[in-house]
């Protein structure tokens, strides 16, 4: 096995989820990932704790969505209920053996299928925010992950863990450094009222005042870097035209625009899959509203990899993401729906908090 994996499963469990003797942790992930599950399980079980691990079958997925009852889609099931109720922590993996499996379902059914399971989910981060459950997501770097971004197998591992700084004696101390520069941002941000974001076809302004900037460093998504919070949620007005491809469930839309008015998405345009934007946006009242603005730091991701986990966190880049805002950081917004869309910030690019530039060209000013 690749040492590699070995490393990161104890990175995740012992300082992204904390795992202690005792707790049961839930590993989900497709059988691909098959490695770090393996690691992860056998981590846990030499700390004390009760891990089971859960398997993803795309092709179970794909027929569920095609032929699936409306009362089917609805059912929620017990069993995952208990699952996010009495689970204490939470790993998933992702990679995938084929990125592109639900390319050919419905996406109005789809959209249905997340609309209905939004209150599992919600209970799921209301746990999360009470410090009740803890959870992290990763990536398994597989072929076909490899292939969406443009790489061999050899250079997409290498991507992936020098992206966590897996790669360094000590990671660990690496995301704690990054904690402790990203918290001084934090506290600056938390007492702006509005910011302006102005790039090539992007001049977005939102509030944010009383909602707290949340700092990411490797303890929910891994790898990390970003910080983050819930706008005003009637506070978007004006353009966004997202500079990459924003992939949701395995779809992939191109050269997303996006016009806000009083908060609401009022017109979209995609040079592909326009259809599959509007379906998504049309998912429930909440999903046509933002629910997230964050800037992306991690300067070790120097490319898009068409994986949102890595693109996001590009340093010199924002996201906004529509739908579902986040409890910890003071968001009402609901929605099925949270898809975060990316904006390269690196070229004829500023964000102005409260009419001060605080951030140029893809670097923080402050």
């Amino acid at each position: 096995m690749d040492p590699r994996v070995v490393k990161l499963a104890k990175v995740l469990l012992h300082y992204s989820l904390r795992l202690k003797k005792g707790q049961i942790l839930r590993i989900r992930g497709e059988v691909v990932a098959l490695p770090l599950i393996k690691a992860a399980f056998a981590e846990a079980v030499k700390t004390g704790a009760h891990p089971t691990a859960q398997f993803i079958i795309p092709d179970n997925e794909e027929v569920f969505f095609k032929h699936a009852s409306d009362d089917q889609l609805k059912f929620i099931s017990p069993i995952a209920r208990a699952e996010v109720n009495k689970t204490d922590a939470f790993l998933h993996i992702w990679g995938s053996e084929n990125t592109r499996y639900l390319s050919n379902v419905d996406s109005v059914r789809q959209s249905r299928f997340y609309r209905y399971q939004s209150p599992l989910k919600r209970r799921f981060f209301q746990r999360a925010a009470k410090k009740e459950l803890r959870w992290v997501g990763t990536q398994f770097p597989t072929l076909a992950d490899a292939q969406d971004a443009d790489m061999s197998l050899s250079s997409y591992e290498d991507f992936v863990y020098r992206a966590g700084h897996i790669h360094t004696a000590d990671p660990i101390k690496h995301w704690k450094k990054v904690f402790k520069e990203q918290q001084r941002l934090v506290k600056i941000l938390n007492r702006v009222n509005r910011l302006h974001i102005q790039a090539p076809d992007t001049d977005l302004k939102l509030r944010v005042k009383g909602r707290k900037w949340v700092n990411c460093a490797g303890t929910e998504n891994f790898p990390d870097g970003e910080i983050f919070t819930s706008p005003i949620e009637d506070s978007a007005e004006g353009v966004i035209r997202y500079t990459y491809p924003a992939v949701y469930a395995g779809r992939e839309v191109h050269d997303v625009r996006l016009e806000f008015k009083k908060g609401k998405v009022v017109s979209e345009t995609a040079a592909k899959n326009q259809r599959y934007l509007t379906d998504m946006l049309n998912m429930d009242k909440g999903s046509r509203y933002l629910g997230e603005v964050a800037i992306g730091t991690n300067y070790e991701i120097k490319r898009f990899s068409r994986n949102t986990l890595f693109d996001e966190k590009i340093g010199g880049t924002c996201h906004l993401a529509v739908g579902e805002g986040f409890s910890e950081s003071g968001g009402r917004n609901r929605s099925g729906l949270h898809w975060d869309m990316v904006c390269d910030l690196v070229k004829d690019s500023e964000i102005r908090a409260d009419g001060k530039v605080i951030y140029r060209n893809g670097r923080f000013k402050i």
